[in-house]
């Protein structure tokens, strides 16, 4: 009788597990700030149906585009307080609460592909490092996905460092402005949605964007006939993070699913990347528009300018330090830095 029961007790067990009673659910409310049809959104969209998909449904993913529930900067925020359960835009975002996700965000004059500051990510200690950052705000970083490396667009030749003597462009504000001001450069900060106009009227020599390809969509090289390709001065990360306490909540086996997920993201975002980069300089080529590969010479002398500036910066928050310290050591590795 007691193995009947024991034979009845588990073969109710494997119906229900099999009927999805035992299963538990996940659901999850992310906001990126990219638009749907963008390589990113679209890759963003792939992560989604990746996730319901191989967690059978388990995991549900609300997803939010083109930073619609609250603004970009706001994201991390809405995730840490509950608003949303994740943020997925970019580190960089945040470096008003803390200098330290500068160095998650856009380290800047570090590495030379997306793959390189992957790996920093996975077997350069990286995620160590800064899952500090991110728990001391409540928050569990996931992965990363690089798009690739910026591309400058400009009206006058920008061939190396002796160009960007007295050169008036767009600039994100922060780090970028203090590195290409100690190179001679005038990085005027302004919105995104202004280099256009800022070019055509001639208010600037140049912009720093985005990518080649996403450059080239915007229509600055149809203005600026000269182009920096491969990039080498900025190569931002956008980041998932979701809150901790949600985190923690969640089965291991949906969390581990979540973190393969992006770095099938991360792996597709910088193929698709560069797909559309070389598409791109082609085109741009056949067009007129003059593309300049800085020597390594050149390179070099605009990463030593700026990994000066990353230790004023490490030198405001410990976290910052960390994060420095970590990448100095990872670049020495692969042969970026030889100090």
């Amino acid at each position: 009788m007691k193995l009947k029961k024991t034979l009845f007790a588990t073969t109710a067990a494997a119906v229900l597990f099999a009927t999805g009673a035992l299963a538990q659910t996940t659901t999850l409310r992310i906001q990126t700030h990219y638009a749907p049809e963008t390589i990113s959104g679209t890759n963003a969209a792939q992560f989604v149906d990746d996730v319901q998909a191989m967690s059978n449904g388990e995991i549900q993913i609300e997803m939010f585009y083109s930073s619609s529930v609250v603004k970009s900067v706001e994201t991390f925020d809405a995730a840490a307080t509950g608003i949303l359960d994740c943020d997925m835009t970019g580190g960089a975002y945040q470096t008003g609460k803390n200098p330290a996700f500068q160095f998650v965000g856009d380290i800047m004059g570090g590495y030379d592909t997306p793959y390189q500051q992957l790996s920093w990510l996975y077997y350069g200690g990286g995620l160590e490092a800064a899952q500090e950052l991110y728990n001391k705000y409540d928050m569990q970083l996931i992965g990363w996905w690089v798009v690739g490396q910026e591309s400058l667009a400009s009206t006058k030749q920008i061939a190396g460092v002796d160009d960007l003597k007295d050169w008036k462009f767009r600039s994100p504000p922060g780090l970028e402005t203090e590195i290409f001001a100690s190179l001679g450069a005038k990085p005027t900060v302004m919105d995104f949605t202004e280099v256009f106009t800022a070019l055509e009227t001639g208010i600037i020599d140049g912009a720093d964007a985005s990518i080649l390809a996403n450059n080239k969509g915007m229509g600055l090289y149809d203005i600026a006939k000269h182009a920096t390709y491969p990039g080498f001065h900025s190569m931002p990360s956008d980041h998932l993070a979701c809150n901790k306490a949600k985190w923690d909540a969640m089965p291991e086996h949906h969390r581990r699913i979540m973190e393969v997920a992006m770095e099938k993201l991360a792996l597709r975002q910088a193929m698709a990347s560069e797909k559309a980069n070389n598409e791109a300089v082609a085109e741009l080529k056949a067009a007129g528009v003059t593309v300049h590969n800085w020597s390594e010479e050149d390179r070099a002398a605009f990463r030593k300018v700026a990994q000066d500036a990353w230790e004023g910066w490490a030198e405001k928050t410990p976290e910052a330090r960390a994060l420095v310290d970590s990448h100095k050591a990872y670049l020495k590795q692969l042969g970026l830095l030889s100090e």
